[in-house]
């Protein structure tokens, strides 16, 4: 009996070939959805708080898709993109191990507001978390975040991450600044309304 690929007269793929550039993240986000609580996605419940084993299959799923991804080129960039990968892995795991009450990531809105970077202004770099050129990509769509310059990636891979981590996975600087509660206005020092009971 012969296989699917004998009947359908498909070639064997060679068995060192890199993995592919991205991996699907389709169960990422379907989990994202259920722990993410910036942006627009509030639970319907404003005080409710995600269940502990979404938020680590969340983590858990990222840094498996990330692992797949290692590995893939030659060369030292691709070290380089390895070893950010093996950190930001390492990072995801143990997040899934003792998952956080609430996922700390950056809404929608922010990542929308990234800053484009123009395709002249690509030339041979390459991206830190996949490796692979900018330009490879006939219409790239590369961001800057606002920590560093020279921090650019692509935003398909890098808005996984800053949906579960506000900060820059190449220096960990924080890129949403936390808002302070506001404390309720003294009864004291306020206006009065003539109004006693």
């Amino acid at each position: 009996m012969s296989g699917y690929e004998v009947e359908h007269n498909i070639k064997e793929e060679k068995k060192n070939e890199a993995p592919p550039r991205r991996p699907d993240l389709s169960t990422f986000f379907t989990t994202l959805d259920l722990v993410d609580t910036s942006g627009d996605r509030h639970p319907q419940n404003a005080h409710s708080l995600p269940l502990p084993g979404d938020v680590s299959a969340a983590f858990r799923s990222l840094a498996n898709a990330f692992s797949m991804m290692q590995g893939g080129g030659h060369g030292q960039s691709q070290d380089n993109t390895d070893q950010l990968l093996s950190r930001m892995v390492e990072e995801l795991m143990q997040e899934s191990e003792n998952p956080p009450r609430e996922v700390k990531g950056v809404s929608d809105e922010f990542l929308a507001q990234l800053d484009r970077v123009p395709k002249s202004s690509l030339k041979d770099k390459d991206c830190p978390i996949c490796g692979n050129p900018f330009l490879e990509d006939s219409h790239p769509l590369v961001v800057q975040l606002p920590c560093h310059k020279d921090h650019i990636f692509d935003l398909e891979c890098i808005s996984p991450w800053l949906k579960l981590n506000p900060t820059c996975p190449l220096d960990r600087k924080e890129l949403v600044k936390k808002r302070a509660p506001t404390p309720p206005p003294d009864e004291e020092d306020g206006e009065y309304d003539d109004m006693y009971a």
